[in-house]
Parts: structure tokens; C-alpha cells; sequence
């Protein structure tokens, strides 16, 4: 060997070896490899990866002679592979945390469907159905497991999930199949949420222990029926789960479904709540005695969150409870209204610097800041917390340095008292007595007010903890200060007068900056900044916002400071404005306006644009929250001059325009936009023109025929709005001004405006092959000459926000219920959603199909939803399709009997009998039964044309009568599955 092959062969033995990672078809070939490969302490591949491998490999589809793809076969190689995926399941001992950690929903539906296979659960029968009790105990375990992670999966559904990178582990890079997409089970688990809770409280009613698989009686079934039948069904097969530890876990995942459902409907956190209060007290139990349960796996800090908001939600909360969290605290202090008592409890009792205390603290101050009988603890938090923030070094609060700028002795004394209590001599640091030191030095410079300075400096804690160079300089300063400041009260100085005070650096100053709503304290800021950098501080955050129109005006401005000041206060005053915070917004303008007006004439106009939108939408808001209030005649008039203001090179957004159109027409100022307003302002403001077209519609359409004049116009109106033009383009702060409800003029308005919108929806969406239908479609015109210049996608949308927006107004109106069902089955192909509209439309018309539904609301193209439905959601919704073939005008019997002839033999089919009028199709029922050998289905379809009122030779009344029963009972059965 020569010495170079020697020295390599050193350096690859020196190196540790690491054994190659076992192959998925070497458990195949050795099954009892896998049981030694679970037991190793890091096994590779990990158990559920072998799980995936398992069943990846399962699941292939097999190609035939013809290269065609076929469904996996179902063959020895396949099943034993399956299970093997079960015996890696039962070493983890089907604990759902790991598995619905390591698996995708439908890998892990197809392992647990394999359990129910293997655990003998029969065919073909609802879980619901089957006496758990009654089953042999690993079956009714296998159904327990599943149901439980049936529900897991629907409350994780539920949440917002985090997109994670592509890696090795992920499982749709070799398993995304057809027939695993085919497996992704969240929707068809919703639907079956009802039966999974009813199995699952079953199972609470079962005192014995329970049962589920191991390897070994996995092996048993391996090994034949004939060897297994008789240890696997015994009551003491498998591994023993107590009846505590599941009841544990069951009233758990039954919470947390409960929970889920509380948003839809609040009396479930009642349930949810039970369910967990149980939950906690077998916890306790199962612990005790085992601190370690099999099978018992909770995320008690999860457990404590759902206990904490439900107690909080319903409303049960003890005040007397120790177990109570801070939040939960709260909440009993918020109903009890005892702050005062509780607050100086928690600040006698609890070390200030607790983070339990702090949090509650913390918390409560935006309770407090609601209500101005609070006003009192809620200073005191706030000096709390500031002396906290102060021995932690963070910045202290915005609140904290507004209480300061008018402190009473009471407030000063109040936070001398906080701070000993802060500071425990013995134990504290030194870094801590350092920073409480200079707290109380910053303190001093702080306060503008002499004599409360000299409290501070003469408090035992001050002199305690400042050095003597430092006292004698702060009482140096206080001297001059006490020789030139008057100390009598002086009144609140102007807007100009307020002084700058540089005291702490630009970093607090900004984020200062950042939460003050205070127009004065936002300037003094600023002042103390610009003494200390020379910069634009109106960049400091980046979520300041000035629309573009008026960027180019403020930035022209020569002074930096006013600069600053107009771009910040404009800023924050349209933030407070979108956030319906209509108080600020003002103060915050009025100060703008103040300012801008000394300069320039054209801000000053733009200030009181803005002024007017927030009047307008203040009053608009009040109207929605209910108060039938008329706008004053001032504001009235200031939209008036806003619409007829002639542009000097103001720069105006299109949204105030947009807006104070809305309003004239909200507030039916129709007889303003139809006749006194000038022809020459319409022609030259385009939101006047289309308001005032709208009105005369609206005024106009009792007589089709007098309407058709103004409808023709303010057609073409739309239509060039909604058409692509390179010389105009939308703006970006462009919006539809939705118009509120106020009587029924506007309910015609609404409609006019769908209807027109529709019309025009279905000249140019050529595509669509069910028309949306909506009433007054004939005043419109038929055609368009130019429609490849309309816009598709804006009309489309702009139907579907209107129609959604009009039923948030009037939810039980018949016409845009109708439209906006056509609008889901035509448009989105929504079928289920289609259909709830529809039924919605019946209910309102028939007084819930007490009485027959008008033929001109429930047209063939309700009984069209159903051709849709069927093919995409299985037998119920087949059923549903058999008796809607009935509605239309001429029965639809090819799809009627297409959608019998896919029914299973193992359905409720019998139970819709009731609903069929037609005997045809019942003749159809009685053939396939006999067909099939389905003698007692047979018989309730023979039973069901039997039926006296069914009999042809009956009069034509009697048989409508019997089909309007019909068509009662199933339309409100109906309406019950998809209300």
C-alpha cells in the first residue's frame, strides 16, 4: 500500500460512522424490524416518518396493460404496509398531539380510517348509530380516537396558520397524489361535527375502562381472523386506558369544539366551560395518581386560556377564586367596580416589580381610561407602572409624561409612596437604586411647579439615594427656578406660547411623538427635537399618511418645524378619522387649521375640505348607530358650497366629493341636486351630474315610461365609469360611497342602482349561462356599442359589494335576497351558498312556507342550483336534487332518476319519501329497491304512493294540495340544514 493510500484510508477510519438510514421495504421484508427499530433512542427514520413512508408507498396507483392509472390495489403488499403505518401508531400509542404534529390532516385520516377498518367498526354505519357500550372495546376505542380527531382538526382548522418553507419533512412533495386530495377531509368533518360531539358524549356515560390496539394485538389480526377473533375482542385486549384518563380527554376536545362554536353561537360557552371545569377536576385526579397518564396529554397552559375566557365570556367568574389569573382578576374587578379596594391591595401586598402585579396593572389602564369615574385609579396605575418601567429601563409611558405636566401634590405623594414600596433596601442591587435615583432626579427637572419639586428633593428616598454633588445641583436649579417663575396659577397659554423644554433624548421623544394625540404636546415635542437634530421628523413613523394630492403642498413648505407640524397633525387627524375617533380627529385639524391659516390660503382650504369629510362622516356614523337626527342646516349648507366651490388650483381628493354627493342623496336633498342646482356645475362636476341622475331616477320610476329619459342617462353615465380609458384612471384613494338606510326612498335607490348594475353585469359578462336577475330590468337598455371598453372585473365586483352591502341595511329584502343567490350560483358557482339565499328569499315571502311561495320569487332557477349541487357533495344533497326536479314547471325526471340510481343501499333515502308528490319518480323508487333487494325500502316507497291524496283520478285541487304540503315541509326542512 503505497503511503498516500495509507494516509487516506487513516484520516476515513478516524472519521465516526454513521449507520445508514433504514429503508421502508426492509420492515416489508422483516416485519419484527420494525418493533427493534421503535425501541432505539433516536430512530431514523423518526415514527411518524414511517408512518408517511407506510402509506405513501400504499397509496400509489397502480398503471395497467393500457397505461392507464388505476387505484391502488388492494393487495397483501399494500395491507401489510398499512399495517405497519398502525403498529407505528400504536407504539406512539395513538397520542393525537404527536401524530397531528407529524402528519398532514389527510395522511392521518387514512391511517385512522385503516384503524376503523382493522378494529372491526361496521361498514357503512354512522358512528351516531352504533352502541359504544355494546362493541367490543378496542372497536369502540378506534371509534373514540377518530371522533376526537375529527373535532381537533375542524378547532385547528379554525385557526390561522403560518406558511412554512418547503423542506425533507413536508409531506406534499411525495404525497400530494389525486387520491390523497381526494382524502382532505375539513369540509365533510364540518358537516359531521354534530354526529362526532354526540358520539363522543356518548362515551361519557361509559364507566368501564377501555381498550386500544398494540403491536402484539396488531400481530394477532396479522396472523388471520381465526387466531385473533377470539383475544382481540376480550374486554381486556390491548393497552388499558382508564375511564378517567379518556373522559379527561374527551371533555377536553369536546371544550374545545364548543368553544370554536361560541363565535356563531354564545350559549355554547356555557357547554364549553362545563366541559372544561370537568376537564380540570379529572386532570387533578389522573395526576395524582399517575403523574405521567398514557393517554391523557393536555396543554394545560391551553387549558387554563380556554377556562380563563370562557369564566370571562359567560359571565361566572368567583371574585373569591385563588385560581383566578390576572386577566380573570380583572374581569371580576371590571363587573365588581371595586379598582380602588383591589389596587391598593395588590400595591400593599405584592411587590411593585412582580410581573404578575404589573401585568394586571398594565392591563387595567385602558379599562380605566373608559370611564372618567376612574379617572382617580387610573392615575395611579399609571404612576405605578412608570415606576416600574423606570427600574426595568424602558421608556416611560406617553400617560406618564402627560399627568406630569399638571401634577397635584396628592399624585406626587401618591408616586413617592410607590417608589419605597418599589425598592426593598436589602435585597435590591445596586443598578436598581441607580436608576431609581436618577428616575428621581429627572423627576425634579420634570416638575414646573416649585414647591412640589422641593417635595421630591426633601423625601427621605431622595436623600438616600442621590450622591451629594447631584442634590446640590438640582436644588441649585431650583433656586433660579423659584426666584423668576410667578407661582400663582396662570392661565393655559395659546397654541404659539407653549415653551420648549429639552429634558430627555430624541428616542423618547419620538415615540412620544408617536402616541400623542395632544396638538400642543405634539408641538412641543417637536420644538425640543429640532433643538436637538436637524432633520424631518415627519418621517419618524412610517405609518403617518398624507394623500398624495396634498404631499406636494406641506413639502413645500420653507420652515422644517411647521413643516413637521402640519404633516404630522394632518396625519394623525385622518388616521383618528378612519378609526371613527371623530373627537381627536377634530381637535387635531382645528389646531392645523389654526396654524396653516397665517401662511397659506391654499392648505387652509384643504384643512377645511378635511373638516367638512369628518363632519359629514361623524353624522353619517351617528346614523348607522341608530340616531334619526337631520344633519344641522350649517352642515347642509357647508356641502352645498363644497360642491359648487370653483377650482383655483386647490387640490381637491375625489373621496370628499364622493362623499358629499352620498350625503345630499342620504339625506334626499333630491329637489337641490334636480333642479337648483346650476346646469353649469353638473356638466363640469361629474359626482353632481350622476347624484342628480340617480335622484331623478328614483323620482321618476313609479312611471316606467317617464323614467326611461333619466334611466338612459344615468346608464350611460355608469357605463363610462365602469369603462377603461388611458385618460382616466382610478385614483388610489378612489371608493364606492355606500349610501345608509334611512326610509324607503332609499330602498328604492338601492334598488335602482342594482338593478341598473345588473343589467349591465349581464350585457358583458358573456360567459355567464344563468342570467342575475333584480326588478326594473326593463327600463334599461338591452345592448352596449362599445363593450369591449367596459371594465368586466369593476362591474362585477361592484354588483356583488353593492348587492352584499344593500342586505346588510335590510336583510329580509325578497328581490336583492334573490339576486344575490343568483349572483352565487350564476357568478361564483357558490352553490350551498346560492341555495341558503334562495331559501332565505322563500322564508321571508311565505312567513317561513307557512304559505305558498309567490311562482315569480322560486323560478326554475332554484330547482338549477340542485344540478350543481349533486355531483359535487354525495347522497344528501342527491336526495335533495330527486325532490327539486318536482319544483320546475316541467319535472326534470332524467336528472331526478340519475341522482336515485347513485344512491348506496346504506343511506336514510326512505326518510325523504315524505317529500315526493310526484308518482312517477315513487314508481322509479319502488323498480330500484326491487333492483337492488331492498325489500323494506321497497316497501315504504309502495306504502308512499298508496297515499289516498296521491291518486291520479283525485281532482286537480287535491292534488296541488298535497304537493303544497309537500313542498312546505321539505323547504322548511331545508331551510333548517342551511340556516
Amino acid at each position: 500500500m503505497s503511503a498516500e493510500a495509507a494516509d487516506r484510508e487513516a484520516v476515513t477510519g478516524s472519521r465516526p460512522s454513521t449507520p445508514p438510514q433504514t429503508s421502508w421495504f426492509e420492515f416489508l421484508l422483516d416485519p419484527s424490524l420494525l418493533e427493534q427499530h421503535l425501541q432505539k433512542s433516536h430512530p431514523d427514520p423518526s415514527p411518524v416518518q414511517l408512518v408517511i413512508q407506510f402509506l405513501e408507498q400504499a397509496s400509489k396507483p397502480s398503471v395497467n396493460e393500457q397505461n392507464l392509472v388505476q387505484p391502488p390495489v388492494d393487495n397483501r403488499r399494500n395491507r401489510t404496509l398499512k399495517l405497519l403505518a398502525l403498529k407505528v401508531a400504536a407504539h406512539l400509542r395513538w397520542d393525537l398531539d404527536v401524530l397531528e404534529k407529524g402528519l398532514t390532516i389527510p395522511v392521518l385520516n387514512m391511517l385512522l380510517n385503516e384503524l376503523l377498518c382493522v378494529s372491526k367498526v361496521p361498514p357503512g354505519v354512522k358512528h351516531v348509530d352504533l352502541d359504544l357500550s355494546t362493541l367490543p372495546p378496542t372497536t369502540a376505542m378506534a371509534v373514540l380516537i377518530y371522533n376526537r380527531w375529527a373535532i381537533r382538526t375542524i378547532v385547528l382548522s379554525s385557526f390561522p396558520e403560518k406558511q412554512t418553507k418547503p423542506g425533507p419533512h413536508q409531506l406534499n412533495m411525495s404525497f400530494a397524489t389525486e387520491h390523497l386530495c381526494e382524502l382532505f377531509p375539513v369540509p365533510q368533518l364540518k358537516e359531521q361535527a354534530s354526529d362526532s360531539i354526540m358520539v363522543l358524549e356518548g362515551a361519557l356515560n361509559i364507566k368501564k375502562d377501555f381498550y386500544i390496539h398494540t403491536l402484539h394485538t396488531l400481530d394477532l389480526l396479522a396472523a388471520g381472523p381465526s387466531t385473533a377473533n377470539g383475544e382481540t375482542e376480550s374486554s381486556t385486549a390491548g393497552l388499558r386506558i382508564s375511564a378517567d384518563e379518556l373522559h379527561c380527554q374527551v371533555h377536553y376536545d369536546l371544550g374545545g369544539i364548543y368553544f370554536q362554536q361560541g363565535c356563531s353561537d354564545p350559549s355554547a360557552y356555557e357547554k364549553a366551560q362545563e366541559h372544561f371545569c370537568k376537564t380540570r377536576e379529572l386532570l387533578t385526579k389522573v395526576t395524582g395518581k399517575n403523574p405521567d397518564p398514557l393517554h391523557c396529554h393536555l396543554d394545560e397552559k391551553r387549558l387554563a386560556g380556554y377556562w380563563s375566557a370562557c369564566r370571562a365570556l359567560t359571565g361566572s367568574s368567583d371574585p373569591s377564586d385563588s385560581q383566578l389569573t390576572p386577566y380573570g382578576l380583572i374581569n371580576n374587578l371590571i363587573k365588581t367596580q371595586n379598582y380602588q379596594v383591589s389596587l391598593q391591595k395588590h400595591l400593599d401586598t405584592s411587590s411593585p416589580t412582580s410581573g404578575v402585579t404589573w401585568k394586571f396593572c398594565c392591563s387595567i389602564v385602558s379599562v380605566c381610561n373608559r370611564d372618567r369615574a376612574l379617572e382617580e385609579v387610573c392615575h395611579k396605575l399609571c404612576l405605578s407602572n412608570a415606576v416600574h418601567d423606570a427600574l426595568e429601563g424602558q421608556v416611560l409611558s406617553v400617560r406618564f409624561q402627560q399627568l406630569l405636566l399638571k401634577p397635584s401634590k396628592h399624585t406626587i405623594s401618591f408616586l413617592l409612596e410607590v417608589c419605597t414600596k418599589s425598592l426593598d433596601k436589602e435585597h435590591t442591587s445596586e443598578t436598581s437604586r441607580r436608576k431609581m435615583a436618577l428616575f428621581l432626579k429627572n423627576l425634579c427637572e420634570r416638575l414646573e411647579e416649585v414647591p412640589l419639586a422641593y417635595m421630591v428633593s426633601s423625601h427621605k428616598l431622595f436623600m438616600e439615594l442621590l450622591t451629594d454633588e447631584e442634590k446640590k445641583t438640582l436644588l441649585d436649579q431650583m433656586r433660579k427656578r423659584s426666584a423668576t417663575v410667578n407661582l400663582s396659577a396662570k392661565p393655559l397659554p395659546s397654541f404659539y406660547d407653549i415653551p420648549a423644554s429639552a429634558s430627555v433624548n430624541i428616542g423618547q421623544l419620538e415615540q412620544q411623538l408617536i402616541l400623542s394625540l395632544d396638538a400642543r404636546q405634539i408641538r412641543q415635542i417637536l420644538i425640543e427635537l429640532h433643538g436637538m437634530a436637524e432633520r424631518s421628523f415627519w418621517r419618524v413613523n412610517s405609518k403617518w399618511e398624507v394623500p398624495s394630492d396634498y404631499i406636494n403642498v406641506i413639502l413645500a413648505i420653507k420652515d422644517n418645524l411647521t413643516r413637521d407640524l402640519v404633516y404630522i397633525l394632518m396625519a394623525k387627524g385622518l388616521h383618528c378619522v378612519n378609526i371613527k375617533d371623530f373627537v381627536h380627529g377634530r381637535q387635531l385639524f382645528t389646531a392645523c387649521l389654526e396654524l396653516v391659516t397665517e401662511f397659506s390660503p391654499k392648505l387652509r382650504q384643504v384643512m377645511l375640505n378635511e373638516m367638512l369629510l369628518l363632519e359629514v362622516r361623524a353624522h353619517e356614523t351617528g346614523a348607522a348607530e341608530g340616531s334619526t337626527e337631520r344633519p344641522p342646516p350649517d352642515l347642509v349648507s357647508r356641502v352645498r358650497g363644497y360642491l359648487e366651490m370653483r377650482i383655483h388650483d386647490i387640490p381637491l381628493r375625489q373621496v370628499v366629493g364622493e362623499e358629499c354627493v352620498a350625503f345630499m342623496l342620504n339625506w334626499r336633498e333630491n329637489e337641490y341636486l334636480t333642479l337648483q342646482v346650476p346646469t353649469a356645475l353638473v356638466n363640469n362636476n361629474p359626482y353632481i351630474k350622476l347624484g342628480q341622475l340617480l335622484a331623478a331616477t328614483c323620482k321618476e320610476l313609479p312611471g316606467p315610461k317617464e323614467s326611461r329619459r333619466t334611466a338612459k342617462e344615468l346608464w350611460e353615465a355608469v357605463v363610462q365609469i365602469c369603462s377603461v380609458s388611458s385618460q382616466h384612471k382610478r385614483t388610489s384613494d378612489g371608493r364606492v360611497s355606500l349610501i345608509k338606510q334611512r326610509d324607503s326612498s332609499v330602498s328604492l335607490m338601492l334598488t335602482t342602482l342594482i338593478s341598473l348594475f345588473v343589467r349591465l353585469h349581464s350585457i358583458v359578462r358573456v360567459d355567464i349561462v344563468n342570467e342575475v336577475t333584480a326588478e326594473h330590468l326593463s327600463i334599461w337598455p338591452s345592448s352596449l356599442a362599445n363593450i369591449q371598453s367596459v371594465d368586466v372585473e369593476a362591474v362585477a365586483v361592484t354588483v356583488k359589494e353593492l348587492v352584499t352591502y344593500a342586505l346588510t341595511l335590510n336583510p329580509n329584502n325578497q328581490s336583492w335576497l334573490i339576486t344575490q343567490a343568483d349572483i352565487y350560483f350564476a357568478v361564483t358557482n357558490q352553490y350551498s351558498a346560492a341555495m341558503h339565499y334562495y331559501l332565505q328569499a322563500g322564508t321571508v315571502c311565505s312567513d317561513y312556507f307557512t304559505k305558498p311561495v309567490p311562482p315569480d320569487v322560486y323560478t326554475d332557477q332554484v330547482a338549477l342550483v340542485s344540478h350543481g349541487i349533486g355531483p359535487l357533495n354525495g347522497t344528501a344533497w342527491l336526495l335533495q336534487v330527486a325532490v327539486l326536479c318536482q319544483f320546475l314547471r316541467e319535472v326534470d325526471y332524467m336528472t331526478a332518476f340519475k341522482a336515485l340510481q347513485e344512491q348506496t343501499s346504506h343511506d336514510s333515502m326512505d326518510s325523504f319519501y315524505q317529500y315526493i308528490w310526484d308518482v312517477t319518480i315513487l314508481e322509479y323508487l319502488t323498480h330500484i329497491h326491487h333492483k337492488r333487494g331492498e325489500i323494506e325500502k321497497r316497501q315504504v316507497a309502495i306504502k308512499a304512493i298508496g297515499q289516498t291524496e296521491l291518486n291520479s283520478s283525485n281532482p286537480e285541487e287535491v292534488l296541488q294540495l298535497a304537493a303544497q304540503k309537500r313542498k312546505k315541509k321539505f323547504l322548511q326542512a331545508m331551510a333548517k340544514l342551511y340556516f
